[in-house]
């Protein structure tokens, strides 16, 4: 595997992420007019999960079954063992997970989220707490869904957005003491981390504290689990920033981070650049504890619901993100985007971490109040005046109370994801010269109020609506400066 720990230099003194990859297979996209763009977000409920990707230029919502696919990972799609039963495709699968993540018991999900209802449905009761480095919504949902609650155990540094702190991921080790002394170990099923943490900008934690939470785990004898979806980004990063691992390899570094886990789980779609999910351990009593439920729910325990040749690219793409020149792509070019707003004064977490860039609309949209959606409202006002769909990371991202209150976002983000291998510097830089204009006329844009607004993961499906007339004023703005360009 090549190794990219050394960044490429250019004569010119630029500084841009170089691909190690050449484009073989193209999509045509689509960049349809503002007008069209302003009747997709009021057919869409102005969420832009329910945009059509006919409309829709760059789809910057997710990386989750969104990045390319290598070739070899299409080649083995064709070889799958399609048997209901003992397909060789899951003894392929296993074999990958054994070699990259270390774990040698494999249960098979359909995704990410299938493998949290797995591990919720078989560890959560009513008043079970989980500690963890911060909540993904679907987690939050399961957990809640089956009578427990979570614990986001971050250091103060975490919330601060504009910061050098490399690992802003990091459990803070004495709140998870204080939290198992005033919960009882045994009210607390099992730790949880994240690696890395979606919703406070993809930031990662260190092999370090993974070790000072393992001590911890062990000392009142909690399981540990590790969400692996976004492993191979943070194993960059920790090779960059953690000095231990500098000269180590991604396995090496991945295995460090896998071995202190007692069960691991992931979605595919992030891990692996594929379809699907996983869950694994090295220890068998786990393993009978969650077995029946992969029958009851995913399918057989060598398929899990999912198709064989997705199994085959899994088993593939854990392997890829073993090569450094893959697994750094996506980094690089979210620090490239990061860094070119932060230098224009455009408010963004920092330090650049993985899965996207993440845009401070608390900061940006400072007019604008929680009560009204900001984050919903600037993603919607970004995809309008560029035809780059994003995703709203905010309050519309939580969920209600038990008893019905609204629950208000740590911080109102705008995701930008970069999935793998997908987009080209020139739509970078679109990108970036779209958002200057939008943080020069920030002040255009209101906020949203709900209009359809589902009892759970009210991102996904729920529709708003602006409170003002401040879509028109902002078309009349973009029109003013550039005429009749797209």
């Amino acid at each position: 595997m090549s190794n990219q720990s050394e960044k490429i230099k250019f004569y010119s003194g630029e500084d841009i992420p170089l691909e190690l990859h050449k484009v073989r297979v193209v999509q045509k996209l689509h960049l349809v007019p503002i007008e069209r763009r302003l009747e997709a977000l009021n057919e869409g409920g102005y969420n832009t999960f329910r945009l059509s990707t006919n409309d829709v230029f760059l789809d910057m919502l997710t990386d989750s079954g969104t990045n390319a696919m290598s070739d070899k990972q299409l080649g083995a799609m064709m070889i799958a063992d399609d048997a209901y039963a003992g397909s060789q495709s899951f003894v392929r699968f296993q074999k990958a997970v054994e070699d990259v993540l270390g774990k040698k018991y494999l249960l098979p999900a359909h995704q990410g989220r299938a493998a949290e209802n797995i591990i919720s449905n078989a560890y959560i009761r009513k008043g079970s707490i989980v500690p963890m480095n911060y909540h993904f919504t679907t987690t939050m949902a399961h957990i809640t869904q089956y009578g427990g609650g979570i614990e986001e155990l971050l250091y103060d540094e975490a919330y601060v957005i504009n910061s050098k702190h490399p690992f802003k991921g990091n459990m803070n080790i004495e709140k998870l003491e204080n939290c198992i002394q005033r919960h009882g170990a045994k009210n607390i099923p099992y730790i949880r981390m994240e690696a890395s943490t979606n919703l406070i900008g993809g930031q990662p934690f260190s092999i370090q504290n993974l070790r000072d939470v393992r001590a911890i785990a062990d000392k009142y004898k909690i399981r540990l689990v590790l969400d692996a979806s976004l492993l191979g980004e943070n194993a960059w990063l920790v090779k960059q920033r953690e000095d231990e691992f500098k000269n180590s390899s991604m396995g090496e570094i991945i295995q460090a981070m896998t071995g202190l886990a007692d069960l691991v789980y992931f979605s595919a779609r992030k891990l692996s650049s594929s379809r699907g999910g996983g869950i694994c351990t090295n220890d068998h009593e786990i393993y009978k504890e969650l077995e029946p439920l992969i029958p009851l729910f995913e399918g057989f325990l060598t398929y899990g619901g999912m198709s064989v040749r997705e199994i085959e690219a899994i088993a593939v793409g854990l392997y890829e993100t073993l090569d450094e020149s893959m697994i750094c792509q996506s980094p690089q070019y979210i620090e490239y985007l990061v860094n070119a707003l932060d230098a224009k004064g455009i408010p963004v977490v920092t330090p650049a971490g993985v899965l996207g860039c993440h845009v401070n609309v608390m900061e940006i949209c400072k007019h604008i109040p929680q009560t009204q959606y900001p984050a919903g409202a600037f993603a919607a006002a970004f995809y309008l005046i560029s035809g780059v769909r994003g995703m709203e990371r905010g309050s519309v991202s939580n969920q209600r109370d038990e008893y019905g209150n609204e629950t208000y976002a740590d911080m109102e983000l705008l995701r930008l994801a970069i999935p793998r291998r997908v987009f080209t510097l020139s739509q970078i830089k679109y990108v970036e010269d779209r958002l200057t204009w939008l943080y020069e006329n920030r002040e255009l844009i209101g906020g949203l109020r709900f209009t359809y607004e589902p009892p759970v993961l009210r991102f996904f499906m729920g529709g708003l609506e602006p409170i003002s007339d401040w879509p028109q004023k902002l078309i009349a703005k973009f029109k003013e400066d550039f005429g009749d360009s797209l």
